[in-house]
């Protein structure tokens, strides 16, 4: 890849970036986006990922996410495929998807969607080394700003035309009231919506979220997280990072991150001026944890049914196929059979240790 034409959302214009950064800062809570925002920060969490993430770090994880990638490469008949990659990240798991894909006789194409320019060029490169020179059309947004993300990316373009939508690890770092009905949003009901959750393991959910606590509380997370404030003007000095599990207003178990301030700190932001004092906190970064019941029944409630799961042996990850469902007022008249492979499975991928 020596060129690349990037497509950018308004959501990313320098207007927006500014009026986003200075109401968190405001609110003393940082925007996600902006642990994102510049090259240093993308490869401090891409070594992150490489350390911790269960798809890096365990092969019993990675073969699930295979298993899930081989399941909707085999649903996909259309002869025109396009996968749009939500929060690509570095595209790895998106590149291994439409590995797949390319390995069939069909048209493919990827929309990798991220808010850093470094990771989505990451991704268009992964997803070539992977699937060849697949036209790929990179577009940077911020999803959680960007409310007409179903009118920029269009709906299917015909009956020839499927279209796979990726949110791999993203769910977790998103508030549900608001991420969920965006999803519904963007998807239709003939596309597939394939989705990753961090879980809590275990039968006692909050007993599961405190035991994958250390997995944020190291010195890798700690670096990332600290950028953003250092970067602006913070000294290593003024504070430190704090973990904890808390419990959301609707039940949910979640990691937070905190920076405790210990010394005042003036700040000047894009001619606005800040002060900080001891004592207070910032939040920096949240991650909701689920269980495999709690994460269907929400995505049921915006009509996205779960057609297939695979759930690490670990119990931390789970995978989700979904399709948006249709609620239907009038009689229509009555369709034929689905085939067997188009029928509603339920899959949990177990590793089983031989002697």
């Amino acid at each position: 890849m020596t060129t690349a034409t990037v497509t950018v959302h308004s959501s990313q214009f320098p207007e927006n970036v500014r009026r986003d950064l200075l109401n968190c800062l405001r609110a003393r809570s940082v925007n996600p986006k902006f642990h994102y925002d510049t090259r240093k920060q993308s490869q401090k969490w891409l070594a992150l990922h490489e350390a911790y993430s269960p798809s890096r770090t365990d092969p019993a994880c990675a073969a699930m996410c295979d298993l899930a990638f081989a399941a909707v490469a085999g649903r996909v008949g259309a002869p025109r495929v396009r996968v749009i990659g939500l929060g690509c990240g570095g595209g790895q798991k998106d590149a291994r998807l439409l590995g797949l894909l390319a390995g069939k006789e069909r048209e493919i194409c990827y929309t990798p969607c991220d808010v850093s320019l470094a990771l989505l060029l990451t991704a268009c490169q992964a997803v070539r080394d992977a699937a060849g020179e697949i036209p790929c059309d990179p577009l940077l947004c911020d999803l959680a700003a960007a409310g007409d993300l179903p009118q920029v990316l269009g709906r299917g373009a015909d009956a020839r035309t499927t279209r796979v939508i990726t949110f791999f690890g993203m769910i977790p770092n998103f508030e549900p009231s608001l991420i969920l009905p965006r999803l519904a949003e963007l998807a239709g009901p003939e596309d597939w919506l394939l989705l990753s959750a961090n879980l809590a393991p275990g039968p006692d959910y909050a007993a599961g979220a405190q035991s994958i606590l250390p997995g944020y509380d190291n010195a890798l997370t700690r670096d990332w997280l600290t950028t953003f404030l250092f970067d602006l003007g913070f000294a290593p000095g003024d504070g430190a990072v704090g973990f904890a599990i808390e419990t959301s207003a609707e039940g949910l178990k979640r990691v937070a991150a905190d920076f405790y301030l210990t010394k005042a700190r003036a700040l000047t932001v894009d001619g606005e001026p800040f002060e900080f004092h001891a004592g207070e906190k910032i939040r920096l970064f949240f991650s909701y944890r689920y269980t495999p019941d709690r994460i269907r029944a929400l995505l049921k409630l915006h009509q996205l049914e779960v057609c297939e799961e695979w759930l690490a042996p670990t119990g931390e990850e789970g995978v989700f196929l979904c399709q948006k469902s249709i609620l239907l007022t009038d009689p229509i008249p009555p369709r034929p059979p689905r085939l067997a492979s188009q029928s509603r499975l339920r899959h949990r991928f177990r590793v089983i240790a031989k002697p």
